[in-house]
Formats: C-alpha cells, sequence, structure tokens
C-alpha cells in the first residue's frame, strides 16, 4: 500500500480558506484520522486526497505517483488513483441483493492485472480440497437443519469460506454426496475426483501450450522470456465471485448474499458497503464519518470491526470525524484541524499527552481538560503560579523552562510572522484569508458564570494557562483545596465530580463505583508530572510537569 505526501495544499472560494497551507506525510498502511470541529476543512481534505475536489494549491502525491501539482498542470481523476470511498450514507441499491451491490463496481473494473487462467486454477484448488474429506464432512454437518436435512445455502456458505473457493466449486464439491457415504467410501471417491480435477487442470494447461501460451502454477500467462504477463483487462465472472466472498469472509456479510438492503439492519448494511468499497482492492479507503448513521452501541462494534478490518487487509485508511473518541480509539496517527490550518499531526495518545497548544488540550479529552490563568514568577527551576484570586501553587517543569526567555521568543517569533505576511501581501495573487484565525476562545468554568478568553482585553503579557486533565484531580485528600461537590455524574465504571474552589469550577475523576453527596465538603490535590503550562497570549505549551500546593 502506498504512502500519501500532502505539500502545501489549500483549498479557497474566493477569499474563504477551507484548508491552508497543509503538508502531511501518510504513511503506508496507516490508518489516519482527520479530526476537527464542523466546517474545519476535514472533509474537504479527504476529497482533495480523493480527487473529487480540486485544490487551490499545493502537490498530492500517493505512492511514487503525483496525482496533483497545480504548478505542473497534474490533476489525476479519482477513477484512476485506484482509492475506495466509504461515507455517512451507505447508497445500496435498493432493487439489488446484496451479491449483486459488491459485484456492481467490479463488473466494469478495468485495471492492469496478470493473465490467468481461472478453469485452470479452479481445477488445481477443487484437486486439493476434495481430499479433505474431514472437513468436507464437518461443513456439511454444520449445514443441517433441526430436522437432520442439509441446508444447501448454508452448505454452500461453509465450503466457500471453509476452502476459500468460488461458488460454482462449492457447488460441484457438494453434488458429490459426501454425507450419505461411508469413510472409505468417501476417501475413494476424493481420490478419484482429485485425479480428474488434476487432469482437467493439466488438460486446460497443455490446450493453451498449443496455442502458444505457457502458464506457470498460479495460472498466470507468461511471455517468451517467462515473465508474467500483465494486461489492462476486466475480470472474469470466476474471479469476481472469489474476490466478493473474499471481502464477504472479511465483513462477516457472506449468509446473507441473497438479500436486499431492505431486509438488513444499519449494521449489516455498513458492512455491505465496506465489502463493496474493498472488493477492487483499492490502494487506498476513505472514509467520511461511516458509523454516524448508527446508535452507540452499534457504533462502538463497528469501530472494533473496523480496527480489524485495517489489520487484516493492509490497506492504508484516511477517515474522517468530528469525534475525538472515534478519531483516539481508531487511529495510528490523529490529524487535528481547526478553520482549515492543521493544529498537530501525531499518534493519539502523544497528542493527549502532550497536546500542542490550548484548542488541542481542550478538543481532546472527555470530559473536557481544566483551564485555569495563572501569573508566573520563576524561583530556580520551579515557577511559582499566583492563581484563583490569590492562592499560589509550585509548578515544576519536566524540564528546565527560562519563562521569560520564553517570552522574549515568543515576541520576536510573532514579529518575524507578521513581517513575513506583510511581505506575502506584497506578491503578485495573494488573497487575503476573510476567515482569518483568531486564538483559541477557551472557557475558565466558574460558579458564577463561564468566563471566555474572547471577552477580555489587554491580556497581560506574562499570563499563563494551567491545564490539568480531570484524571490528575485527587478527590478527598488530608491536604489540599478546599473544595465543595458541585454535582457528580456515576456511570458504574467511573464517577465525573464537578468541583468548586472559590468561585472556580474543576472537573475529575474518581474511578470505581463510587459517588458523592451534593454539596459534600472536601479537599482537593493535584498529582502525576503531565500537568501542562501553556502560554496565554500564543496558545503554546510551554511545558509539562508537577504540582504542589503551598
Amino acid at each position: 500500500m502506498p504512502k500519501i505526501t500532502l505539500s502545501h495544499v489549500s483549498k479557497r472560494w474566493g477569499g474563504f480558506f477551507g484548508v491552508d497551507d497543509l503538508s502531511m506525510e501518510i504513511e503506508d498502511n496507516g490508518f489516519v484520522t482527520l479530526l476537527g470541529p464542523s466546517g474545519c476543512g476535514k472533509t474537504t481534505t479527504l476529497r482533495m486526497i480523493a480527487g473529487l475536489e480540486t485544490p487551490t494549491s499545493g502537490k498530492i502525491q500517493i505512492g511514487d505517483r503525483v496525482v496533483f501539482d497545480s504548478e505542473e498542470g497534474i490533476n489525476i481523476s479519482a477513477a484512476n488513483r485506484h482509492v475506495g470511498f466509504l461515507f455517512q450514507n451507505y447508497a445500496l441499491w435498493p432493487h439489488m441483493t446484496v451479491y449483486k451491490n459488491i459485484t456492481f463496481g467490479l463488473q466494469e473494473l478495468r485495471t492492469d492485472l496478470p493473465v490467468i487462467s481461472s478453469e485452470y486454477l479452479k481445477y488445481q484448488a477443487l484437486a486439493k480440497a476434495v481430499l479433505d474429506v474431514v472437513s468436507i464432512k464437518k461443513f456439511l454437518e454444520y449445514a443441517r437443519d433441526k430436522d437432520g436435512k442439509i441446508d444447501k445455502d448454508k452448505a454452500y456458505l461453509f465450503l466457500i469460506d471453509g476452502f476459500k473457493i468460488s461458488m460454482s466449486s462449492a457447488k460441484e464439491l457438494f453434488a458429490l454426496g459426501f454425507e450419505d457415504k461411508n469413510e472409505e467410501e468417501c476417501k475413494a471417491l476424493a481420490k478419484t475426483k482429485s485425479e480428474e480435477y488434476l487432469a482437467k487442470a493439466e488438460s486446460i494447461k497443455k490446450a493453451l501450450e498449443e496455442k502458444g501460451n505457457k502458464i506457470n502454477e498460479k495460472g498466470e500467462y507468461l511471455d517468451e522470456a517467462g515473465k508474467v504477463i500483465i494486461k489492462n483487462r476486466k475480470l472474469d465472472k470466476e474471479e469476481i465471485d472469489l474476490r466478493v466472498r473474499h471481502v464477504a469472509r472479511i465483513v462477516h456479510v457472506g449468509e446473507f448474499m441473497d438479500r436486499y438492503p431492505a431486509e438488513l439492519s444499519g449494521g449489516q448494511q455498513q458492512r455491505v458497503a465496506i465489502a463493496r468499497t474493498l472488493a477492487p482492492e483499492p490502494k487506498v479507503i476513505f472514509m467520511d464519518e461511516p458509523l454516524s448513521n448508527l446508535d452507540a452501541k452499534l457504533r462502538l462494534e463497528m469501530r472494533s470491526e473496523l480496527k480489524r478490518l485495517h489489520l487484516d487487509t493492509g490497506s492504508t485508511f484516511v477517515y474522517v470525524t468530528h469525534d475525538q473518541q472515534e478519531a483516539m480509539t481508531l487511529a495510528t496517527h490523529v490529524c487535528l484541524i481547526n478553520n482549515g490550518v492543521l493544529q498537530q499531526y501525531e499518534p493519539p495518545l502523544k497528542i493527549y499527552r502532550d497536546p500542542a497548544n490550548l484548542f488541542v488540550a481542550d478538543f481532546i479529552g472527555s470530559p473536557s481538560i481544566n483551564f485555569i490563568e495563572a501569573r508566573p514568577t520563576q524561583k530556580g527551576k520551579d515557577i511559582v503560579l499566583e492563581l484563583m484570586d490569590g492562592k499560589k501553587i509550585v509548578y515544576t517543569p519536566n524540564k528546565p523552562v527560562d519563562i521569560a526567555e520564553f517570552f522574549k521568543k515568543r515576541d520576536e517569533e510573532a514579529k518575524e510572522a507578521a513581517a513575513k505576511l506583510e511581505e506575502a501581501k506584497k506578491q503578485r495573487g495573494y488573497v487575503e484569508k476573510e476567515n482569518a484565525d483568531r486564538r483559541f476562545n477557551y472557557c475558565i468554568h466558574k460558579v458564577t458564570g463561564d468566563v471566555f478568553a474572547e471577552e477580555e482585553h489587554d491580556i497581560p503579557d506574562d499570563t499563563l494557562i494551567l491545564a490539568i486533565r480531570p484524571e490528575y484531580i485527587k478527590i478527598g485528600q488530608e491536604k489540599g483545596f478546599d473544595a465543595s461537590v458541585y454535582s457528580a455524574l456515576p456511570t458504574g465504571m467511573e464517577t465525573t465530580v464537578k468541583l468548586t474552589v472559590g468561585d472556580y469550577i474543576f472537573t475529575g475523576v474518581s474511578f470505581g463505583d463510587v459517588d458523592y453527596k451534593m454539596n459534600e465538603k472536601t479537599k482537593i490535590s493535584f498529582e502525576g508530572d503531565r500537568i501542562l503550562l501553556y502560554d496565554r497570549k500564543s496558545g503554546k505549551l510551554i511545558s509539562d510537569g508537577s504540582l504542589k500546593i503551598q
């Protein structure tokens, strides 16, 4: 499977930038989720990679092939990018059976493939399968109904999945009547039929050789130099059936082949849509919120199926979602976008532990992270933070941090960025971004009402934001800040607790089947070395570290 590279890709409509100068690399066999709030540009990004949307500028490469380059004038169509699509709307044909829905795209598919003799391969497979008498009789026994009669359709399915053969081969094996014969009769029949099938395969091979065509043991045609002949061609009937049966096994829809979409549940329809996407064997599979139409329980089950599917197929998955839990649980890498701009692109747990800025810290995590404004005073390697109306707490960074130096560098970078922007405005073809980027409007929760960053003006240059994950707040300790239980939401596995410290509201998590009474008095403290410190003005991460209440 190929690697996907995006280099300075932008998409704008007039002055509105849907995607703004995006560069990223999706590794071979990666599972990347494009995550962000509604309208952030994640679906636009997906559509540009897939070829459904034309970028305004930039370059996109799939494997060794450039599929879009604004400077070179390259724009390969979606049909020729060898990708598969799975969307929120399954788009199954209601008048077609499951089998026909899956085969629909295969019948007209033309691609570069080895030229093969499907008939030769069929008889080779039958010659091997018929000798496994124990398995054949076992599959036939599985297919008996409550009255002891063999259900023919079930028998076909067991034989197809057990031996990885086509329907025509399964019918031929079933017709031999092994279920009515004793062990000696079965062995004798199997030996005779195996020899017969091998003779047919050999006859096919000789007939081809008489016409000047050589084939190898894989049934592939060879040229005079002994190399496999590749040709742009359609799949034959046997190849189509084998592909359909293969993807049906992967997503467990083999028993539904003769049903119509209306006779399936939502989850089953989703599996059929996945099978149809997999059947053409695309290099990359794109998914745009494919689970959003399912109920919560089924969505959870399908997440597990998709993760297993990614491993089984070895394909590269690109998946759009606005659900951060879905992104975190599925992905090898999360691409978090806001207002068309890439915020962070790293493995999910890395993003959770070290969010690059305030937006990422707030967006990732459930329950949400706690934000508290603070004013710093450097004391050697420690930083004393004044917060919550005069309370003081000592922050110890995991790595040395010079706050004064950080502020100086921040201001220099801001000046350089402003100068660069002014220079860009002078360039021909410059388009000013209407949906201009603004600092993240984070929220501090207070009893008197939430305080939003956008409502504050003339922010001091030395203001910081302390960010604490709920699991790092310890409730009911002997030492700590005096607190009161504002609300408690037990689920059995854990309890989400909101606590007030003065006018400020903290969210904590207690694991296990515990509960708290409203207005119950307690104390809170902070543990762990993953507590985050951010610059208020730029929103950038300064450090992770630990806290100690003075």
